[in-house]
């Protein structure tokens, strides 16, 4: 409250009504915000804030997903990937002009570029709380791959830099493992006293719920965005040798390509598809199908993950886990009682892991109902954004 103002004798002050409190969330992607923001946007209109909902490329289907959450879909201008300085720059004072007209109270952040440049716009912007979330240090901070070890170092410390200018501007930072804080104090990208640790952001468990185990014929899927450093290719070549001994077993993949520089290429995916040692069908709105027909969830991944909403939606559905001994998929692998962990880029242990499940179908049952109990434990998503919300001092 500011400092009150003595009026003369006689004079009544008007009262203006109070406005109702306005939050922007910022995300590089319209499909994401009902996605994997939904139930965090319900519980804030809940709690009475009028909701902007901003991202580059809506659609007619998510822009009718976001206002069926109680949100305002609000289009702007972002490339999701890629440093161009006069175009990012350009942007973030569209974003500044943008923010100013909304009025904001509060700003929330994710993905990349939005928590990079989205938190520093709401800060010219004068926008009064800002959170920012980070969800997984993702390419750059990745294991270096052959060949793109001299670019990749370039690139961290341009998005290093980045980071440290934007986070500076968060009052808040959640992140969704241990690794990552360690991770971005260690290298001065973000405060200490700033950082929150947050675990996976979590699913509805109702939603994605338990589904009865498969075992005949073993089938096993990876969904997830088709990256190198997701560990597709490894995935394919484990799916080659596996079908070599017993070629009933199924390898589904799902995903579309990417706009990001390690994504496959459709060539690949369509030879994959031709040769038969995988099931690609790209991408699908729901994923539950495709959980429910598999036996084991799988993510090779060498990326730096947050914890993969993707392993915890099959862990809800009661599907065991093989991913890798890294930073956010390690995180939701118990080895031996839910899963396997396996070292990155590793297609021996990997194919290891899934001859496993076929010459013990009796595990998928039960490491299925123990990832079952780890999420309802560790992954349900109203115990996540209990803590966002206590976090930005709402009850």
């Amino acid at each position: 409250m500011g400092r009150s103002e003595a009026l003369p004798a006689g004079e009544i002050r008007a009262t203006a009504p109070l406005r109702q409190a306005r939050l922007a969330l910022i995300s590089s992607q319209a499909y994401s915000i009902h996605n994997f923001r939904g139930p965090l946007i319900r519980d804030w209109v809940a709690r009475g804030l009028q909701v902007f909902a901003l991202a580059p490329d809506y659609d007619d289907a998510s822009r009718d997903a976001v206002t069926a959450l109680g949100a305002e879909p609000v289009d702007y201008s972002l490339e999701r990937a890629g440093i161009r300085p006069l175009r990012d720059a350009r942007d973030i004072f569209r974003l500044v002009r943008l923010l100013r007209r909304l009025q904001p109270d509060y700003a929330f952040t994710y993905f990349i570029k939005p928590v990079i440049y989205g938190t520093f716009a709401a800060r010219l912007a004068g926008v009064p709380d800002r959170s920012a979330m980070v969800e997984g240090a993702g390419y750059v901070y990745s294991e270096e791959s052959p060949g793109f070890s001299l670019r990749r170092r370039v690139l961290r410390a341009a998005v290093s830099g980045l980071y440290r200018a934007g986070l500076a501007a968060a009052h808040r930072v959640f992140f969704l493992n241990r690794d990552d804080i360690e991770l971005f104090v260690r290298s001065r990208m973000v405060a200490a006293e700033r950082a929150i640790m947050l675990g996976g952001i979590g699913v509805d468990l109702g939603w994605f719920a338990a589904a009865a185990p498969v075992t005949d014929p073993p089938t096993f899927l990876l969904a997830a965005r088709l990256l190198a450093e997701k560990g597709v290719r490894e995935y394919v070549e484990a799916a080659r040798r596996v079908r070599a001994v017993l070629p009933s077993a199924r390898f589904i993949l799902l995903g579309s390509i990417d706009v990001n520089p390690g994504s496959v290429s459709e060539a690949e995916l369509r030879a994959w598809n031709a040769e038969g040692v995988v099931e690609w069908r790209g991408h699908v709105n729901d994923v539950r199908p495709a959980i429910a027909e598999a036996s084991v969830f799988v993510l090779p991944s060498y990326y730096r993950e947050g914890v993969p909403r993707s392993i915890q939606e099959a862990m809800a559905m009661g599907r065991p886990i093989i991913t890798t001994d890294m930073p956010g998929c390690r995180d939701t692998v118990e080895p031996g009682e839910n899963g396997w962990l396996v070292p990155p880029r590793d297609v021996d242990a990997l194919v290891d892991a899934l001859l496993g499940f076929i010459e013990q179908p009796e595990r998928i049952a039960s490491m299925g109902a123990a990832s079952r109990r780890l999420a309802e434990v560790q992954f349900d998503v109203r115990r996540a954004n209990a803590r966002i919300l206590a976090a930005m001092g709402f009850e």
